[in-house]
């Protein structure tokens, strides 16, 4: 099988994937894509676009949010299925506070943003950093508005869920 993947996705961040693919058969040619980080050669009618953490997808939705809605728009308007999968585990901050592994969209609200736990000079240094619950909401709403998909895994996972969200079709 063969996939596609971003020339502007950067592999050294994705090491767990790529092992996977490799030890799985999959071939991964880089190109670049219209939107998402994975697709099929055959059809990129489905396109994967990866976060390595829910902290990456918090910042494409609050700093990166044009470029990220952007992508969002093309693909409803090429008629392209966009899932959007993220990579997360369970941590422990410090104090003990713990933030769970995060298995669907609707429990995006029991994240806890790292962010808001680092201080400077006593004070917290991220007072406005995004919590859980707004994520929620900003996902829940893209995917009205655009037919996205929010899809959470543990990184050991995700070169397997890119397969399967793809079709695992023979490319």
């Amino acid at each position: 099988m063969i996939i596609l993947e971003d020339t502007r996705q950067k592999p050294d961040r994705h090491k767990i994937k790529h092992a996977w693919f490799e030890a799985n058969g999959i071939e991964v040619r880089r190109t670049k894509l219209y939107v998402g980080d994975y697709t099929m050669p055959v059809s990129q009618q489905i396109c994967v676009d990866s976060k390595f953490s829910i902290s990456e997808l918090a910042q494409d939705e609050c700093s990166q949010h044009d470029r990220f809605k952007a992508e969002l728009e093309r693909a409803k308007e090429s008629g392209i299925k966009l899932y959007i999968l993220i990579e997360n585990e369970s941590f422990t901050l410090k104090g003990g506070v713990e933030s769970p592994y995060i298995s669907k969209l609707e429990d995006l609200h029991r994240w806890i943003n790292p962010r808001l736990w680092i201080r400077k000079n006593g004070k917290q240094a991220y007072p406005k950093a995004i919590r859980g619950q707004q994520l929620m909401k900003i996902c829940m709403t893209q995917e009205k508005k655009y037919g996205c998909e929010f899809v959470f895994c543990r990184p050991q996972d995700a070169g397997a869920k890119i397969i399967e969200l793809l079709g695992g079709q023979d490319g």
